[in-house]
């Protein structure tokens, strides 16, 4: 099978890497890859990882997402999109002669611009869905979306249940777990008692991560004399100058994250508990490194690195309110906190910080838990198994 894939992103970060793994596997399958993505260094490691790269200036995308969603001044990133529209175009004006067996789409925020490339290219189309959505049923937005899924895709692919349930519940939609390719892992440092707990946050640098609430809360536990310390690993999500940063900056749409954070730590006198170590490449060579994983998105749910942590025997504190059992299992594989609340937040490290027996049972059932639900092998059978039912019978 030939595969076209669309994904959104330039940068490299959870969504593509997770593809990139899914892709390793199911290349094993026979499946063969060209994705459509925007110029950046995602283009490098999708390369690297045998895919066909189509770069483009820009994939236009219309965001509904719980976080992201148009509302007061964001209706002004609609400009952005419709700026990026020709690029698009032209992109998938340029496939129209090749012959792909699928189209799988790597966020639902492509969606508009893949009902128009499966149009054009006359094939059947995943739509891989990797971010909370609006509430069912709130406004035509929304109503709008899940009308198109139920239209346009052949099949609807969640990355778990948080996801899936912010879906129309009349939708067939599968849950396929995003993979993860962790080779016998060492146990992370989580179980072992130390006079300096640390405590990790891998990600982009963006507010909607939560960074400044986890800020703050090493804050509130260097008052209170908490022995811990915070590394930071993640780059800022975009480099902007001149007029375009001052304009977005006012509308806040732009903010430069990683200088906002040196100032704080600065202002706090946070330079012994908190280390800024910037992108880190292989984060193999981090997880060892912590005691607990920090996840305070404001995105309400777990995201990679939670998995990804779980691995190493490492429990995480993730800010999300109703978790399910392939997100976070509280008090069992980590702590849920309701809201990225720093004082919450703060409660939830210290609570793990002093309690090394404690930290160390949620460490290993953590790992147990990750082994059962995120091993790739299985995860990339169900998604070939999605590719097989939608390829036509006569090239089966």
């Amino acid at each position: 099978m030939r595969i076209l894939y669309m994904h959104p992103a330039a940068a490299f970060g959870g969504a593509s890497k997770s593809l990139i793994e899914l892709f390793a596997c199911l290349r094993q399958q026979g499946v063969t890859g060209t994705v459509l993505t925007p110029r950046g260094p995602v283009c490098k490691a999708f390369t690297d990882a045998g895919m066909d790269v189509r770069p483009v200036r820009g994939l236009s995308q219309f965001d509904n997402t719980r976080y992201g969603y148009y509302r007061r001044l964001r209706w002004i990133i609609l400009l952005r999109e419709l700026l990026l529209l020709s690029f698009s175009l032209a992109a998938i004006w340029r496939l129209r002669h090749e012959r792909f067996d699928l189209l799988h789409v790597n966020e639902i925020t492509l969606l508009p611009l893949a009902i128009l490339t499966k149009w054009v290219l006359r094939i059947p189309m995943v739509v891989h869905v990797r971010s909370l959505q609006r509430t069912p049923g709130n406004g035509l937005r929304t109503r709008l979306i899940n009308h198109w899924l139920a239209r346009h895709a052949d099949a609807v692919v969640a990355i778990d249940h948080t996801v899936r349930q912010t879906l129309d519940s009349k939708l067939q939609v599968e849950v396929v777990h995003n993979g993860l390719v962790i080779d016998n892992p060492p146990a992370g440092s989580g179980g072992h008692s130390r006079a300096l707990v640390t405590v990790g946050f891998l990600g982009v640098l963006i507010a909607l991560k939560g960074i400044y609430e986890l800020i703050e809360a090493m804050r509130i536990l260097k008052e209170r004399g908490v022995q811990v310390h915070c590394l930071i690993a993640g780059e800022n999500a975009r480099q902007l100058s001149g007029l375009k940063a001052w304009v977005l900056g006012k509308l806040g749409f732009a903010r430069d994250v990683r200088a906002d954070l040196e100032r704080l730590i600065v202002q706090h006198e946070l330079q012994g508990h908190v280390s800024l170590l910037g992108f880190v490449g292989d984060v193999r060579t981090l997880y060892p490194q912590l005691d607990v994983l920090c996840f305070p998105s404001h995105l309400d749910a777990a995201g990679r690195p939670v998995f990804e942590a779980a691995f190493y025997s490492i429990p995480s504190v993730v800010a999300v309110q109703d978790p399910v059992l392939d997100a976070i299992i509280h008090e069992v594989t980590g702590l849920a906190i309701p809201r990225p609340d720093p004082v919450l937040l703060a409660d939830a490290l210290q609570r793990l910080v002093e309690n090394d027996a404690f930290r160390e049972q949620l460490g290993r059932q953590a790992r147990a838990w990750a082994q059962d639900n995120f091993a790739i092998g299985a995860n990339a059978k169900l998604m070939h198994g999605v590719y097989l039912r939608l390829q036509p019978s006569s090239d089966r």
